[in-house]
């Protein structure tokens, strides 16, 4: 047997050998970004082989609400943006182009989100129409998942819109067919062994697949490939940004302030506390007052709460701040310093100086920003290893709530020195 022979059966073993992925000429495709087409055998998407049990779970309901009768023509836009608040905010600039790229009114998109930015998004979602639905109770819970996906359904857009690059079929991709949009336009996502069978069958059902670039590409500059080929013309990308109207917090009527964010989802992106214990010192001894903030989940141990509490001038405000208020006293604030996390985007796109404490996981698709859309007033800082794109699968640190050594690495002396440039320019202002 032939090795073009043994291949082609092990593609049938794992559900492929109907599906291929062909660059194609497209009119509308940027210089350097391939069109890509997906096809499959009907009968390969009927009984798909290599299928995860929870998309076998979910078919029969998603199918149903694909099918719920919806009446009138189909209007609008729907992008689909089942992400962080960390990557929302990376999206956000590009959104604003998309009426003019798709030739519709802006009041006709609607953005369907997750729940964990819903209380911001009438301010950072002005003039476009918001769904949001809980991102994890509908990869869980069969019944809700059921009447969310109806609700989607009866959105009943023209054209549905899925342009990120790391996301999760189950979730952003099913949404996007269970909709029913004439028009379904995706961007080329990452791709594993483990989900490619899944992403095929959805993707051969789109209209028209996008390639943002290859690993690793910044999810600005994705969105902004995505939103040209849509266009038919480069757009330059944008430095993420949101209008926010506040007026200051309360906290602010005491005098300036440094706005420290060392709590993440994931303990390794933390930075030492005892490093931002550090930092809080320093700031106080410049004369500024200092915010720590995080949900309680993020909170240090008793000992570092302890002696949080022993430094004059600083504040506990650990799950006391909503979202809106956090990003008011962010905005406000003469600077943040933060680990990557959601806030941190936040801080940048209000205008806040920023320093952010960053590990290698998957180095340059989120953080550091280019320095095209990189403001002057953010410094992001790391220590670079040679085990830099693990995708946070890290094998050096002793326990699960240790810091990455990458992140641990970054030292005080490095983020003062970016910091107190920032707070002199600050009170300059």
């Amino acid at each position: 047997m032939c090795a073009s022979e043994r291949n082609g059966r092990r593609k049938r073993a794992r559900g492929e050998s109907l599906t291929a992925v062909d660059s194609s000429t497209d009119p509308g495709q940027v210089e350097g970004l391939p069109a890509r087409r997906i096809t499959t055998d009907a009968f390969w998407r009927l009984m798909p082989g290599r299928m995860p049990r929870r998309w076998w779970l979910f078919r029969p309901f998603d199918w149903l609400a694909r099918h719920v009768p919806v009446w009138g023509k189909k209007r609008g836009v729907l992008v689909v943006r089942m992400d962080g608040i960390g990557d929302m905010v990376l999206f956000r600039r590009a959104l604003d182009h998309y009426a003019e790229a798709l030739g519709v009114e802006q009041q006709d998109i609607t953005v369907l989100g997750c729940t964990s930015w819903e209380r911001v998004a009438h301010g950072v979602f002005a003039g476009y129409r918001v769904e949001v639905l809980d991102e994890h109770r509908f990869a869980k819970n069969l019944w809700y998942r059921l009447r969310t996906a109806v609700r989607v359904r009866r959105v009943n857009p023209e054209t549905v819109i899925n342009d990120s690059y790391f996301r999760r079929p189950l979730m952003a991709d099913s949404l996007a067919w269970i909709c029913g949009a004439s028009t379904n336009i995706a961007s080329l996502p990452h791709i594993s062994d483990k989900t490619r069978s899944v992403y095929h069958w959805y993707l051969s059902q789109a209209t028209r697949i996008i390639d943002t670039g290859p690993y690793p590409t910044h999810e600005t500059l994705r969105h902004f490939n995505f939103l040209s080929v849509l266009a038919g013309r480069e757009i330059t990308p944008e430095a993420p940004a949101f209008d926010w109207k506040s007026e200051p917090p309360e906290f602010a009527d005491e005098g300036p302030y440094v706005v420290l964010n060392p709590g993440s989802n994931e303990y390794g992106r933390r930075w030492p506390f005892d490093k931002y214990l550090d930092i809080a010192r320093r700031c106080v001894k410049a004369g500024y007052r200092v915010a720590v903030v995080g949900s309680p989940k993020e909170a240090p141990t008793e000992e570092g709460l302890l002696a949080l509490q022993m430094i004059y001038g600083v504040h506990n405000l650990i799950g006391q701040t909503s979202l809106p208020g956090l990003l008011d006293l962010m905005k406000h604030a003469s600077a943040v310093v933060s680990n990557d996390t959601g806030p941190m985007h936040l801080a940048i796109a209000l205008g806040t100086p920023t320093v952010a404490v960053i590990g290698g996981g998957h180095f340059h698709c989120f953080i550091p920003y280019p320095d095209d859309v990189r403001p002057p007033n953010v410094h992001f800082l790391w220590q670079e290893m040679d085990c830099y794109h693990c995708f946070w699968a890290c094998p050096k640190r002793e326990t699960d709530k240790d810091s990455f050594p990458c992140v641990a690495a970054v030292e005080t002396d490095a983020v003062w020195a970016k910091l107190e440039p920032l707070l002199k320019t600050s009170a300059a202002d």
